[in-house]
């Protein structure tokens, strides 16, 4: 029995598709996962199915009947919850009092707070879960808030649970804790829509699989019978050809000294031990497909995230960055993947989003007056072809690829030793992405180290040195010399 359907589902933004005639649909007592890269459309269409996007077109049916929300309480009241990434809860309030934010029961018309603590230990006991109701929710795993999260949805008398990157935060014995709990719903009838970016995980939980790919639906597949092989070449958009590597006159840099060298380094939660060398002069890529580890390699590396295990060396002395201003300071460079959040200040204008880095590495009682400013600001503007007026525009106001050029100026200016580029290309437009890449090719042949992770296979085929590939939080394959091309690369990816 089909209990959730949706047909030819757009929806539309200023210049952007972020739908185009998308069709789902969700069973009775089914895992059924959606999957797609970023920029997929996976948000945006878990956003119309709750209610919380009103689409542009299409139409949706539940239990056979035409559905129109308009808000996410129209979804919950039908009978659809979602639990995110971020548990969407309380943590200052008390186990109990999250399970019945806003449907507390209320006694001659005040709230029943032991009805309340008992109800929470039955609907919990569901999950085996034996824990004190009346602490609060900050106190407990973040499993254990994920467990509760959910049993908040099925309470309400969910018949539709949308599990979007439950597992992200989790390690491998409470994913398992989750899994059973994602089987015991579907065997009373729960369909469950199950977003995850990790491919063991789709195959241990999942009966069916939906692949999106740029506002589209690429296909629904039966799990049983769908090899993980073409699972990825459907997310990626790519048949497994046999493309070689061509070399040309690249160096053979195999022998050069280490420059930066991981040795099983791992972050709780998000990296597992890896082990990793780029040596001086190289261009070593980072392939996988999204949540497969490659920022958080990236951000390990620029202390961003701080290493709970082995070591990190640079130029054979053991580092082990607490802030990213370390690795500044030890010559190394991070252009982020969101550059919108994590990369430019946007109301800055270009002349002092280039500046900020060497600023930083100068340290602010040594400040960089207006003419160094401006001379180094020209610079980059001429050599990087930033279209600009004048380096005094806000830097919000340039194209996503200029933006991207700005950033690299920034890190550039710093003259580092390690120049760590995170996506570099996504959200660019073709022109702006053709010189970016000419760009990273520039950098490799004179000489500059570089750890590059792009979800363009074509990229990594085209500059990188090795490709390390990244799947499930750590590294299970590294290709080098005439062995680097995208089928190896997938194939990679997709092995079990």
């Amino acid at each position: 029995m089909t209990l959730l359907s949706l047909s030819k589902v757009e929806k539309r933004y200023p210049g952007v598709k972020a739908l185009d005639g998308v069709d789902f649909q969700l069973r009775e007592g089914e895992v059924h996962a959606l999957l797609g890269e970023n920029g997929a459309g996976k948000s945006t269409l878990v956003k119309v199915m709750t209610g919380a996007l009103q689409g542009d077109g299409g139409s949706m049916t539940y239990l056979g009947q035409p559905l129109k929300l308009k808000s996410t309480a129209d979804a919950q009241a039908v009978g659809i919850s979602t639990v995110y990434q971020e548990v969407n809860l309380l943590p200052n309030l008390s186990v109990a009092q999250n399970l019945y934010l806003g449907r507390e029961p209320k006694k001659f018309g005040l709230i029943d707070w032991k009805r309340i603590n008992r109800q929470s230990r039955e609907v919990l006991e569901r999950f085996e879960l034996d824990i004190d109701v009346t602490r609060p929710l900050a106190s407990f795993s973040v499993a254990v808030q994920q467990l509760i999260a959910i049993a908040r949805g099925v309470d309400m008398s969910a018949k539709v649970l949308v599990l979007d990157e439950p597992t992200a935060s989790l390690d491998a014995d409470e994913c398992e804790q989750l899994f059973g709990v994602m089987r015991e719903l579907k065997a009373k009838g729960i369909g469950i829509v199950f977003i995850t970016h990790f491919l063991d995980q789709v195959y241990a939980v999942s009966d069916r699989i939906t692949v999106l790919r740029n506002g589209q639906l690429v296909g629904e597949f039966d799990a049983a019978t769908l090899s993980r092989r073409d699972l990825v070449g459907h997310m990626l958009g790519k048949e497994l050809q046999a493309q070689t590597h061509g070399r040309g006159e690249r160096e053979e840099k195999s022998l050069a000294e280490p420059l930066l060298e991981l040795e099983e380094v791992a972050v709780r939660g998000s990296l597992q031990p890896t082990s990793l060398t780029v040596r001086r002069g190289e261009a070593v890529g980072l392939a996988g497909l999204l949540g497969s580890g490659r920022s958080e390699v990236c951000r390990t590396v620029f202390g961003v995230d701080r290493k709970t295990g082995g070591k990190l060396k640079l130029n054979s002395a053991d580092q082990s960055f607490s802030q990213p201003a370390e690795a500044i300071a030890r010559g190394l460079a991070l252009c982020p993947e969101d550059r919108k959040t994590s990369g430019i200040v946007g109301p800055l204008s270009i002349r002092e989003n280039i500046a900020l880095a060497l600023q930083a590495r100068r340290g602010w009682w040594r400040p960089m007056n207006r003419a160094e400013q401006q001379q180094l600001a020209d610079r980059f503007i001429r050599e990087l072809q930033i279209a600009t007026p004048d380096a005094e525009k806000p830097i919000e106001q340039l194209s996503g690829g200029n933006q991207q050029k700005v950033i690299l100026a920034r890190w550039l200016a710093t003259n580092p030793q390690l120049l760590v580029l995170d996506e570099p290309t996504r959200g660019v437009d073709i022109g702006a992405h053709a010189e970016i890449l000419k760009l990273i090719k520039k950098f490799c042949s004179e000489g500059m180290s570089l750890l590059v992770t792009s979800s363009e296979l074509d990229e990594l085929v085209a500059f990188s040195d090795r490709v390390a590939v990244m799947r499930d939080r750590r590294k299970v394959a590294e290709i080098e010399g005439d062995d680097i091309s995208e089928s190896n690369i997938m194939r990679a990816i997709a092995e079990a």
